[in-house]
């Protein structure tokens, strides 16, 4: 059995969903379902059972063995992932002190345990954009969210427990799912509903000369590559390490703008606003994953081209209302 935490979420479903058309449905999901919409996600989806997080946790601390099955691997995707969220005792609780209890349940227990990072931790990208286990002292995040997930890399790493788990450290993921997430939404998400609303997108300027507006860079990714990308770990039980989940290849707002008004077949229009003060010391104008040790580890999948990403999302999810596994 497959668990796989946060499995209502964006990047969790669509796991899901992958598992599924491999014919796969002995997983447990659990997540904290709320009073939002995230439960839709999962209505089109097959998995074993479903667990909120706390009653999860619960069974984790006693070592019940979850319906007598046998727990082959952990997706450990579910934190918050909010890169604005203050409140850092939550985010110790929530991001790594939860993970500290499942890393140590799963090495207890002999299960792989998979789990997600972000690319958050490499902060403003001066030191680089390398999944480098041994430099991970040399990053220093820009948010507290950022900085949950880096004290978790650590101290997975310091426990000697890299070699036998894996870190994902994803990058701007997009895609069908994500209606849940508030204003952590994707700008592609954003950008369709601000499209088909006013006919134009409003973009944050620039507050740096090397930079012209909208000309930012972001490496963005596919929420289904990033889904093959995760489940190539699950299916190379011998890997461990810290990895980056990317396209490998920065792609500006403006390009990203242009490929959601041609899905939708409209003319280019965009405004240009302030950056909010709130966000400006902290705001990434690039990103870019080095993926040369993912290749190095097996992946050999091409990745969607930023166009062709955006197009099957608009055409085929956002215009028909559509989550994945919908008919």
């Amino acid at each position: 059995m497959v668990v796989i935490t946060g499995g209502a979420g964006m990047i969790g479903s669509a796991i899901i969903y992958e598992l599924n058309r491999r014919g796969r449905d002995d997983i447990l999901v659990v997540d904290h379902l709320g009073t939002g919409e995230k439960w839709k996600n999962l209505r089109a989806l097959r998995f074993r059972d479903y667990l909120e997080k706390e009653v999860f946790l619960r069974q984790v601390s006693t070592g019940e063995v979850f319906g007598g099955q046998r727990i082959e691997s952990i997706l450990h995707l579910g934190a918050c992932s909010a890169t604005t969220e203050r409140d850092a005792t939550y985010l110790v609780e929530n991001n790594f002190a939860y993970s500290k209890q499942l890393a140590c349940f799963a090495a207890k227990n002999g299960i792989r345990f998979i789990y997600a990072s972000s690319a958050a931790t490499y902060g403003d990208g001066c030191r680089g954009f390398l999944d480098d286990e041994t430099a991970l002292e040399t990053l220093r995040p820009l948010n507290m969210y950022g900085y949950s997930k880096h004290l978790f890399d650590l101290w997975i790493r310091d426990n000697g427990l890299m070699e036998n788990m894996v870190g994902l450290k994803y990058f701007n993921v997009f895609g069908p799912n994500e209606h849940h997430k508030g204003n952590m939404r994707s700008v592609v998400l954003k950008a369709y509903e601000q499209i088909l609303t006013t006919g134009t997108l409003r973009l944050f300027k620039s507050n740096r000369n090397d930079y012209a507006d909208g000309e930012q860079l972001r490496d963005f990714i596919y929420v289904k590559d990033a889904a093959a990308m995760t489940l190539h770990f699950l299916d190379k039980p011998h890997i461990g390490g810290i990895f980056n989940i990317g396209g490998g290849e920065a792609n500006s707002w403006n390009r990203l703008a242009a490929a959601v008004f041609n899905a939708l077949n409209r003319s280019i229009a965009i405004e240009y606003i302030d950056m909010p003060t709130e966000i400006g010391d902290t705001y990434q104008y690039y990103t870019r994953a080095d993926i040369t040790k993912l290749r190095r580890s097996g992946y050999d999948r091409a990745i969607t081209v930023l166009e062709s990403s955006v197009a099957d999302y608009v055409t085929n999810y956002l215009l028909p209302g559509k989550h994945l596994g919908d008919q």
